[in-house]
């Protein structure tokens, strides 16, 4: 692993990460609703979600799933079901209106675990990192696995940045449409369709 691989390896992961998809989506809905605090637990649980996926791919245990379809079916229904229930709550909510004054002390903590679960139930990440970091990995300097995990980490690190980032200017989107007495009402709406798009390509998405 020299400087030059790494930093293509970083330059790679962050063009990856920048582009439109389930996480920073699920970022970027919550930290429009919720705040920039909120986007920022949720990043983290997302983050803490592709310890396991960088693990899975490291030790092989993607590959497996990969092999099996009934075993990627479940993992990709099971995530897509899990957002469409967020979804559905976002709709319910509606009519509540959007005060990030008013959010209680503990929404952090849940949308840690939200982040956490919608990751781990989202196989595509697994499979992602399966084909994404062998590409890196140098013979000739040493275990494979070992490279990978490296590898890993820092697409964790520069990927809970670029998330950091959209939270903080995801808020300050939402401030915008908060003075919208409107569009406020809407908020959940938006975020519920925010939710919807992820889960329906998640269970439209083939391997």
């Amino acid at each position: 692993m020299d400087f030059t691989a790494i930093i293509t390896f970083l330059g790679a992961s962050i063009l990856l990460t920048l582009m439109p998809g389930p996480d920073n989506l699920f970022v970027l809905a919550q930290s429009m609703s919720k705040g920039k605090y909120a986007g920022i637990s949720t990043a983290c649980g997302l983050c803490t979600g592709l310890i396991v996926h960088i693990a899975a791919a490291a030790g092989g245990i993607s590959a497996v799933i990969y092999q099996s379809a009934l075993a990627f079916a479940f993992v990709k229904y099971a995530g897509a079901a899990y957002l469409l229930f967020l979804a559905y709550k976002s709709f319910r909510e509606k009519s509540s209106g959007f005060d990030l004054g008013d959010q209680p002390a503990l929404s952090c903590t849940l949308l840690y675990q939200k982040g956490v679960i919608m990751n781990l139930l989202n196989p595509k990440v697994s499979l992602f990192f399966l084909a994404f970091l062998p590409q890196f990995v140098d013979d000739g300097a040493g275990q494979a696995a070992k490279q990978m995990l490296i590898y890993g980490m820092l697409f964790l690190i520069q990927a809970l940045a670029i998330f950091i980032i959209i939270s903080i200017f995801a808020e300050k989107v939402g401030n915008v449409l908060r003075k919208s007495s409107a569009i406020s009402q809407k908020i959940h709406l938006i975020q519920g369709y925010l939710f919807a798009l992820i889960g329906l390509k998640i269970a439209l998405s083939q391997k």
